[in-house]
């Protein structure tokens, strides 16, 4: 499907294929066809909101550069898996959450130099989005209990023209600080690399109470009351220490960088990749990044890096498509899959040597960020070198008189 097509499908056939793709997967000769089916109308539905997303991410875009502000931005469409998962945790609920409603299958993200930075980008886009805004959650203020910070925005596309088919299509804007990143990021590489789901606050206690203690460190860093529930800065430091300790934290973070192996599909390069696939193997912790230069060949892509999984039920690789990032920009806004954590890595390291409030506060102190690598010159090759000796000249020789 073209991801600007228009969807096919109306909600309630949306809402029954997402029960079967959330559902125990028994593949058998009367339930083939449904299941396929099935996967059919989702991925489709996700592609849908390709065009929203795009339209989103260029309105955060513009408004960082119109206010000056010092910010990276990126959008992908939710991976299958995580959709699937959601769907599942979901179901129990007596009200279960349907393919349907979900916000969140288109998502941008905007990663600030500061809190000044990414209050601003919140008040502008709040004030002056001509998409409708329906939700929002303010946990940079008010941390969930998992420790997760981040101003979330929910919109509600508004198109004119032909647009207008993709009228009601949510896309879900994540807008936090690079600290803030950092510790979401670490959740999330920790995660892959250990094979649990933290990121949905399952998995290790220790590793969970670990990052909800760096949570509430990183909130009084940046002038934020820590989560409802926590203890005083001097019991909380005690306790993170020892978990630190127990988890030997710091060099398992360490380790992280090195046991990550990933590589760039090379391509020759005719302009800029619009979008990069990236592939996580759980088993060999090899990544693939593959650019991509058109919507509908990215959006195929990323449904056939997905099958396997898909058809299946496993969870044996971890596939993102991500927009509107460049190749060097690409581990600084998705380090997670990476293993890159070293951010997080640092500040954990500042705190558990026992360094005082004051040398944790210089710690996280807005970063510069680095300037962007000359393009190479290779007309020097073509021209000629004027540093070179010139050749002297032969004087023609004389004919002799005969």
């Amino acid at each position: 499907m073209n991801a600007l097509s228009p969807f096919e499908h109306d909600l309630a056939t949306v809402r029954d294929a997402g029960q079967v793709i959330g559902g125990d997967l028994i593949w058998a000769p009367e339930t083939e066809q449904r299941i396929r089916e099935a996967f059919s109308i989702a991925n489709q539905w996700r592609d849908s909101h390709a065009h929203p997303m795009r339209s989103l991410h260029h309105t955060l875009r513009a408004h960082i550069r119109l206010r000056g502000l010092d910010g990276l931005t990126a959008a992908r469409l939710k991976r299958m898996n995580a959709i699937r998962g959601k769907l599942r945790r979901m179901s129990g609920r007596k009200r279960p959450l349907g393919l349907e409603t979900f916000q969140d299958l288109g998502g941008c993200r905007a990663i600030m130099g500061s809190m000044q930075d990414a209050t601003a980008l919140v008040s502008t886009l709040r004030d002056r989005s001509r998409h409708v805004l329906w939700d929002q959650n303010d946990y940079i203020h008010e941390a969930r209990p998992t420790g997760y910070r981040s101003h979330d925005l929910k919109f509600e596309y508004r198109g004119s023209g032909d647009k207008q088919v993709f009228n009601g299509r949510r896309v879900e804007v994540q807008i936090r600080t690079d600290l803030q990143h950092s510790w979401a990021t670490a959740v999330e590489a920790v995660g892959l690399f250990c094979g649990e789901e933290l990121k949905s606050g399952k998995g290790s206690p220790e590793w969970l109470r670990l990052f909800a203690l760096m949570s509430a460190e990183f909130a009084e860093a940046e002038g934020c009351d820590p989560a409802k529930g926590m203890s005083d800065r001097s019991i909380r430091v005690r306790e993170l220490k020892e978990q630190a300790g127990h988890l030997d934290a710091v060099q398992v973070l360490e380790n992280m960088s090195t046991a990550f192996f990933w590589s760039l599909d090379a391509v020759e390069v005719s302009g800029t990749p619009k979008y990069y696939l990236i592939e996580y193997e759980r088993e060999t912790r090899q990544v693939r990044v593959t650019p991509k230069f058109q919507s509908r060949f990215a959006v195929r892509s990323y449904e056939d890096a997905e099958i396997i999984d898909n058809l299946t039920g496993g969870d044996t690789s971890d596939v993102v498509l991500i927009e509107g990032v460049k190749l060097e920009n690409l581990k600084r806004a998705y380090p997670n899959y990476f293993g890159d954590v070293q951010l997080f890595k640092m500040q954990l390291g500042e705190l558990v040597s026992g360094g005082a409030v004051r040398e944790f506060e210089v710690a996280l102190q807005k970063r510069s960020i680095p300037t962007p690598r000359e393009r190479a010159d290779p007309s020097w090759m073509f021209a000629r070198k004027l540093w070179a000796e010139p050749t002297p000249k032969s004087k023609p020789k004389r004919k002799k008189k005969k």
